[in-house]
């Protein structure tokens, strides 16, 4: 009998790993020599594609692609909707006798044309011109997608305008790693090293939600919005601290299972799997890889998480915060540079050569994350994050930090002069004496740190689970690349080199050391603090968004060739008008749900314990029924306030809609609207702890986060 469970079937996992992926092996296998070469040149950017090539790899990737079962390919793309898009066509190709071959051509492969007027564009073209186009992108490997129908083959592209504009996410991506490139390679050429290329490199770790598809599918709140709008506490949350880490059930064990081979055979390196801190929360990680590829495959992860979920009658829920009262999910955006000869620029090294360059390198974040701190927080900004940065589990709305205390000691000797060498008596100067070694792991994890130092990368901890890491990155290579400028042009002006990258870390510290907290984020003591340090503490998602197209904003996106002022503001219109769709959505949810279910379901109890009083009434002369009564009351009093609470809202919520202004119109959403929604749910989540169980229209938290 067939074992449901061996979704391996028995095969070694190295023979399933990447079948589905059209990767480095494949080509060198199945591409001529001179014509794979060519590639990696055009992948380090040392050549354009030529037509001749590109016929040839196309030739061979569809060869490939039809011999696993394929029949029709896509250009996959990111547009500015923060999902992925696809248009299916046919390798099929009609002869005169009335046949057909199997044909794909180079520039099919190299350039598609899909509609691109329905895709949000901010206003930078009219609906009426539909022209874009998507450009093989190829640094990120094609790959076979799996379905019940049949087999697809996605090849991953960007996506432009007729007129040039970025229209989506992987364009800018692009641009930004190219940046660091560029400039991160002028300070290792002064601090004389061969270095061909750098690349940022990132390893996303991914949380989620598990939910049953049964209580999923009478939610409408979870359908319509991906989280709960109204839901009371059980008596039991998270504060057993039971889950995290726990032994993982047998029905999300097996999910995890199919989960893992459905991305490794698209070669993504899933590596580590394991319970988080909520109930049903859970968490996957897989090994770093090139920025634009770790992009592309976090979408990816998260596209298999959903659509494996629903094989084992499970519901994967992406949203920072689904339910009210525990954990919300965030994606820990594990963040680093590396040459072409394999040296990560942020580990420590042993020797003074490289201390210096892993604290110049190290000095250029400091730098960066300091002058652009709303910019980083823009970039992790989204309606379901407002929910979760600063409510006591994620990072606060205020961006620092943390060293960890070895390295920021060693900062401090720098800055100040002091002794603090590898012997006794030595004084720590960059470039001449080795620093004391740093251990990988510095100190305890800060898991309230919003940027935390870990060793031999950085770990942005604000980004939002539901959302491509895109844009975080972009911002994150953009402003660092800024500050490797600044360092180059003191640099390649000087006359003693050492001294120099001696006295940028020292200057560096000394003017942005108000950025490194190594203590508590979630403190109030830090909110303080931070006040007092001048450190911006931007809560909302429609404050965060105007830091985007401020003038030091602009500035620095064109210097470096990665937005335009256009399109800088084409995506400010976009996100703010995400915002506000968003809210509009669960708003215009929560009054269905109040006034269609929780309202009627709340009165037929009230109406049903007045019955009763009245039988027990008649039945027992003189009979206390003052707690039934006295129930009914409550239950009245509230249904009275729900009523009231959504007739608020709609009103509210009609006039936000009625504005054209795009800030004030967002504004409205969150000022008003937002501030409504939690008023009215107050009133649904009393209401749910006085009816009867039975007698409540949809399942509770009880339901959702504990029967699984």
């Amino acid at each position: 009998m067939e074992n449901k469970y061996n979704y391996f079937n028995n095969k070694p996992i190295p023979e399933i790993y990447g079948v589905n992926c059209f990767n480095d092996s494949v080509m060198k296998e199945r591409l001529p020599k001179s014509i794979y070469k060519e590639i990696q040149n055009v992948k380090r950017g040392d050549l354009e594609m030529t037509h001749e090539t590109a016929e040839v790899v196309a030739n061979a990737m569809k060869d490939w692609a039809i011999e696993r079962g394929a029949t029709h390919f896509t250009h996959w793309f990111q547009p500015l909707t923060g999902l992925t898009a696809e248009k299916h066509d046919s390798f099929i190709s009609p002869t005169d006798d009335g046949r057909v071959i199997m044909e794909f051509s180079g520039k099919e492969l190299i350039k598609g044309e899909p509609d691109a007027s329905s895709f949000p564009s901010g206003g930078i073209r009219a609906t009426f011109e539909a022209r874009g186009y998507t450009v093989w992108d190829v640094s990120s490997p094609a790959f076979l997608k799996e379905d019940k129908t049949g087999v697809t083959l996605y090849i991953p592209t960007a996506f432009i305008s007729y007129t040039g504009e970025a229209l989506d996410k992987k364009v800018p991506l692009l641009r930004s790693m190219e940046a660091i490139n560029k400039q991160a390679l002028r300070i290792l050429k002064v601090m004389g090293r061969n270095s061909k290329r750098v690349t940022a490199t990132v390893g996303p770790e991914q949380e989620y939600f598990l939910i049953d598809e049964e209580y999923f599918n009478k939610r409408p709140d979870l359908i319509l919005s991906g989280r709960t709008l109204f839901g009371a506490m059980p008596p039991k949350g998270q504060e057993m601290e039971d889950h995290y880490f726990g032994t993982i059930k047998e029905r999300v064990a097996d999910f995890m299972r199919e989960l893992n081979l459905e991305l490794w055979k698209l070669g993504i390196s899933a590596k580590t799997q394991h319970n988080e801190v909520a109930p049903n929360q859970f968490e996957i990680a897989p090994i770093f890889s090139m920025c634009s590829v770790a992009t592309d495959t976090n979408q990816l992860v998260m596209e298999t998480l959903r659509k494996i979920a629903g094989r084992h009658k499970l519901v994967c829920l992406l949203h920072e915060k689904p339910f009210a009262g525990v954990n919300g999910s965030g994606k820990h955006n594990n963040w680093s540079m590396s040459t072409d000869d394999g040296i990560n620029l942020l580990e420590p090294g042993s020797n003074p050569q490289e201390n210096a360059s892993f604290l110049v390198f190290i000095s250029a974040v400091i730098k960066a994350v300091d002058t652009y701190a709303g910019l980083l927080r823009m970039s992790a900004a989204n309606a379901g994050n407002d929910h979760r940065l600063g409510a006591n589990e994620a990072p606060p709305a205020i961006i620092s930090i943390f060293l960890g205390d070895p390295l920021q000691e060693i900062f401090e000797n720098i800055s100040r002069g002091e002794k603090g060498g590898n012997k006794e008596g030595d004084f720590i100067k960059v470039g001449q004496t080795s620093l004391p070694k740093l251990p990988r792991d510095l100190t305890d994890r800060n898991r309230t740190s919003p940027f935390a130092f870990t060793g031999n990368k950085f770990e942005f901890r604000m980004v939002p689970s539901s959302d491509t890491i895109s844009g975080p990155n972009v911002v994150l290579n953009t402003v660092v690349a800024e500050a490797l400028c600044q360092f180059a042009e003191i640099l390649e002006k000087s006359n003693n080199v050492i001294d120099s990258i001696n006295k940028i870390v020292i200057d560096t510290y000394n003017t942005h050391k108000r950025i490194i907290f190594n203590g508590n984020n979630y403190s109030e003591e830090w909110v303080a603090e931070a006040a007092k340090r001048g450190l911006p503490n931007i809560k909302t998602t429609v404050d965060a968004l105007q830091e985007m197209v401020k003038e030091s904003a602009v500035e620095l996106f064109a210097k470096h060739k990665i937005l335009s002022k256009v399109e800088l503001e084409s995506r400010f219109h976009i996100y703010l008008e995400k915002y506000s769709k968003q809210i509009n959505i669960e708003a215009g949810t929560m009054i269905e749900m109040a006034n269609l279910l929780i309202f009627p379901a709340a009165n037929r109890f009230a109406r049903e314990l007045a019955d009763s009083v009245n039988s027990i009434k008649a039945a027992v002369k003189d009979a206390d029924t003052s707690v039934q009564e006295g129930l009914i009351r409550e239950i009245l009093s509230n249904i009275k306030g729900l009523k009231t609470k959504s007739d608020e809202l709609a009103a509210e919520l009609k006039k936000a809609k009625s504005l054209e202004d795009i800030v004030q119109h967002a504004k409205a959403f969150r000022e008003k609207v937002f501030v409504k929604m939690a008023e009215l749910r107050v009133y649904g989540d009393i209401l749910e702890k006085l009816v009867d169980k039975k007698a409540w229209p949809f399942p509770t938290y009880e339901e959702l986060l504990f029967k699984l």
